[in-house]
Order: structure tokens, then C-alpha cells, then sequence
């Protein structure tokens, strides 16, 4: 059990966290970590708000993003330990890339199958349909924090800071999937926005792999991000502009 006390015993040193918390030049290093974290999990947020819509409430896709962040701050906690060794795990990478598209693909095809199973509350797996999503979520969790604790261990070896800052970032992150999960419920022209999101997202993580090598840039994605929601936005306008037209000129 050597290997468990190296891998996980910074984390139960009283003393480094100590350290950590009453260092301003650490407070300064989560604070770039926490920037990096919300600026590389964009992607994970337009992912959780699109899986969330599948719940037929309010409250319990809030609720799902509940369960889903004390199980982001676990799996955090257990991929940090082990974070030397996560650019060996490409292969999740993969399986995450390829469900991605899977999503994408069940949205688009809309089949009676699916909204049957929806309107049910039953998922495919006889799971209820809100534990399915919740299940969801944490995978997705895992597949997003690999670059994510991989550019934060770059940054600072102390894993303390690291989960810190993660722990910090993944709050922001659900805030984020908050507003866009209400800006869906206005605008819901969105969610197939989102989907077409995934679908670039599902291709940039498959990109990154290692055989591949090909990175697109946080910044690019974020431009990409803006740039259709831009759009949806216009679409949305146009739309709601010719439908008043259409319910003037039927008034008259």
C-alpha cells in the first residue's frame, strides 16, 4: 500500500495545508488555476446543461447538478492522486469522444423510442431516468478532468493547490451550466445549439488524443462558443419577429 501513501498522503498532511492556505503566493496560484478550470471546462458546462434537459422539472435537473458536484469534487480527488499517470489514459478519451457523439446522434434523431422512454422516466439501463442523467454527468466529470488536472499540475505539483483550485473551479462551472440550462428554457432554439456544440466538443477530445496530437486551443472553442450562441440568438429574434407578424396580420 506504499504506492497509495505516495500518491494520496500530501492530501492528509496537515502541515502542507496549512501552508497552502496561509500563502498568498498559493492563493495566487488557485486563483490562475481556478481561471484555467472554468476556461477549459466551457466545453463540460454546455455538456451538462444539454444532458440536464432531459429531466422534465426544474428541480431536479438543479438537483442532478447537486449530486453531480459532490461527485466531480470526489473524482477530482482520486484522478489528482493519480495525475502522473493520467497521460496514459487517453483510451477514456476515446470512450468519451465517441459517447459524445452518441448523444448528439440520439438528439437529432428524435425517435418515438426516445421520447417514449423520456415521458416514461425510465432510462434504457432501468435506471430512473433522473439517476441515469445524474450518472451521466459524472462520467462526463471524469473524461473532462483529465486535461483539466493535467494543465493544473503543470502549473503547481502540490496537489493541495491543485484540488483547491479545482474545487473552486467546478463550483463556477455548475453556475455556468446553471445560467445556460435558464437561457434554454427562454431561448430554445439553444439546445439544439448545444448538441451541435457537443458534436465539436465530442471531435476536439478526440483530436487531442495522443496518436492524433491535433489541440484546439481553449480560446478557439471559446470563440466558437460566442460565435453560435450569436447566432441561435439571431435565428431566435427572427423567428419570434415573423411570428408577431403573423399573429398581427391574423388579427387584422
Amino acid at each position: 500500500m506504499d504506492w497509495v501513501s505516495n500518491l494520496y498522503g500530501p492530501f492528509f498532511d496537515a502541515h502542507n495545508w496549512s501552508t497552502v492556505i496561509t500563502s498568498g503566493n498559493d492563493w495566487l496560484i488557485i486563483l490562475s488555476l481556478v481561471t484555467i478550470e472554468c476556461l477549459l471546462s466551457v466545453d463540460n458546462a454546455v455538456v451538462l446543461a444539454a444532458q440536464t434537459q432531459a429531466l422534465p422539472t426544474k428541480i431536479q435537473r438543479e438537483k442532478s447538478l447537486f449530486y453531480g458536484l459532490w461527485g466531480a469534487y470526489l473524482f477530482r480527488f482520486l484522478i489528482i492522486g493519480v495525475g502522473t499517470y493520467m497521460i496514459h489514459f487517453w483510451e477514456i478519451k476515446v470512450i468519451g469522444s465517441l459517447y459524445l457523439f452518441y448523444l448528439v446522434y440520439t438528439f437529432f434523431r428524435k425517435t418515438r423510442v426516445v421520447r417514449t422512454h423520456k415521458l416514461a422516466g425510465k432510462s434504457k439501463s432501468g435506471l430512473s431516468l433522473f439517476w441515469s442523467v445524474v450518472i451521466q454527468i459524472e462520467f462526463m466529470d471524469v473524461v473532462f478532468s483529465i486535461d483539466s488536472v493535467l494543465a493544473s499540475l503543470a502549473i503547481s505539483p502540490n496537489p493541495v493547490i491543485v484540488l483547491i483550485g479545482g474545487m473552486i473551479g467546478i463550483l463556477a462551472m455548475r453556475g455556468v451550466a446553471e445560467v445556460i440550462m435558464k437561457l434554454m428554457a427562454i431561448i430554445p432554439e439553444l439546445q439544439p445549439m448545444a448538441y451541435i456544440l457537443i458534436g465539436i466538443i465530442a471531435l476536439k477530445l478526440f483530436l487531442s488524443i495522443p496518436l492524433i496530437d491535433i489541440e484546439i486551443p481553449a480560446s478557439v472553442f471559446g470563440l466558437i462558443v460566442i460565435g453560435a450562441v450569436i447566432i441561435t440568438l439571431i435565428i431566435h429574434y427572427v423567428r419570434k419577429g415573423r411570428q408577431n407578424q403573423h399573429e398581427r396580420s391574423d388579427n387584422s
